[in-house]
């Protein structure tokens, strides 16, 4: 039985439900990262035993898994959107808005899907979307290829963030740091390829490598749905 099926306990003299406790775990999270979020530092916040949280939830796991649903309902759009592109679109920029402020996310986004009403809902509007553009596997395909690039795009900009306030390094400041390594490094000739990149590229800030990124990704689905059935 998972967590959602699990009926709440009766209500007690002291309010307490799943609601109460996903937002002060999320809360948490968003202050201290996973590492901050226990059942005990949860009951803590709540200014209640920890004994009386198991009455709602058994493991941490299942905590997880109802604060990953709970920001969900921030991904799910209000309206769904006619075009399938746009419907994917959206999905990416907003999960990807979900997880600069709730940077966790990161941490939990991939593996395995989410099972709970609201990242449900989500699954259904995208695969809504796309219904009978294609065979069914073709669309599984393509809804898994996007969600591939928007996860490793958002984990990468997370990564980044947090090296920025592990090192108190910004981009700019690294890059002057590391600089004469690299420019000793280019000076060999054993890196061409390299030295043309980091010479003559042209840098983004990460939203827009992030969208340009996920154009090429739609672009790519879109051709693959415009081809025939082998």
């Amino acid at each position: 039985m998972t967590v959602w099926d699990r009926p709440e306990p009766p209500t007690r003299p002291a309010p307490l439900d799943r609601e109460r406790i996903v937002a002060a775990a999320i809360a948490l999270a968003d202050e201290g990262g996973l590492e901050a979020v226990s059942l005990r530092k949860v009951a803590a916040r709540l200014d209640a035993g920890p004994m009386r949280l198991y009455g709602y939830i058994s493991t941490k796991e299942e905590l997880f898994d109802l604060m990953v649903d709970e920001v969900h309902a921030e991904i799910l759009p209000e309206e769904q959107p006619g075009d399938w592109r746009e419907v994917l679109r959206i999905r990416a920029d907003r999960t990807r808005q979900a997880a600069l402020r709730h940077e966790w996310l990161a941490d939990l986004l991939g593996g395995r899907p989410s099972l709970g009403p609201n990242a449900l809902a989500v699954t259904e509007a995208t695969l809504a979307a796309l219904d009978g553009l294609a065979d069914l596997d073709t669309v599984m395909r393509a809804v898994e290829t996007v969600s591939a690039y928007f996860t490793g795009a958002i984990r990468r900009e997370i990564a980044n963030l947090r090296a920025e306030r592990a090192t108190g390094l910004s981009k700019r400041d690294w890059q002057r740091a590391y600089g004469p390594h690299v420019s000793r490094m280019l000076a060999t000739g054993r890196f061409p390829a390299l030295a043309k990149a980091v010479h003559d590229g042209t840098e983004v800030d990460a939203e827009e490598s992030f969208s340009t990124g996920l154009d090429w990704v739609l672009d790519a689905v879109a051709a693959k749905l415009a081809r025939p059935p082998a």
